[in-house]
């Protein structure tokens, strides 16, 4: 498939390729698809990183020529096929929406012009897609909320954000890992664990994944501690 696309130098070690686009599930799942294809050229190709209309492909300079990995990246590019949006895991996430463990929900309910209740049942209706892992380890950005909780991040961001807030700002949703600085609104909490080293695979969600949210009541949430 031929498919427009730039690829440019990150430094004398990776290779930088965008597409024309922003949020785009088209887009990411091609990201994602080339990513795979790219960690399987050459053993000299470090990592491929996925971004929202981007990929970084790493590798080491002493093993392999930077311009023939570039060819070979761009006749993948050109050469890819169509590719589903909706190959990648999909995970279900509990939730315990506002109070102490969603202390915005108020705030974003009044913005929304509508009740709490509403914010709830309009976060837990979409299924998100994964679009970029990262900030701090294991923060999953996903995407699109519905459009009347779009909001903006906060003025004033926090200093201290309780891991497994579930959180929305420029109209993405995300779970903080862990204990961080953040200035996302802060809806809900999970016992889900983004990031967890002691796991065979320490990330929980990579791009490309399918994300459905599930209210839980204060008890049930407490109860699973």
């Amino acid at each position: 498939m031929e498919t427009s696309i730039r690829i440019a130098a990150a430094g004398d070690a990776a290779w930088l390729l965008e597409w024309p686009s922003g949020i785009d599930p088209a887009i990411s799942a091609r990201a994602v698809v080339l990513a795979d294809l790219a960690r399987q050229l050459h053993p000299a190709v470090r990592d491929a990183v996925v971004g929202y209309c981007s990929l970084t492909v790493y590798f080491d300079p002493l093993r392999i020529d930077g311009d023939d990995l570039e060819s070979q990246l761009r006749r993948l590019a050109d050469d890819l096929p169509e590719v589903s949006e909706n190959d990648g895991a999909e995970i279900d996430v509990e939730v315990c929406y506002g109070g102490e463990f969603g202390p915005d929900l108020t705030d974003v309910a009044a913005r929304a012009g509508v009740r709490e209740a509403d914010v709830i049942a309009l976060h837990a209706r979409r299924t998100y897609r994964v679009y970029v892992v990262g900030f701090i380890p294991g923060f999953p950005y996903m995407a699109t909320v519905d459009e009347r909780l779009a909001l903006p991040r906060r003025a004033t961001p926090r200093m201290r954000v309780p891991a497994g807030s579930v959180a929305i700002a420029a109209g993405q949703t995300g779970i903080y890992p862990r204990e961080t600085p953040g200035g996302w609104h802060l809806i809900g909490r999970t016992h889900v664990k983004p990031y967890d080293r002691s796991r065979a695979d320490p990330f929980l969600f990579k791009p490309g994944d399918r994300v459905r949210f599930h209210p839980i009541e204060r008890a049930q949430f407490e109860g699973m501690a």
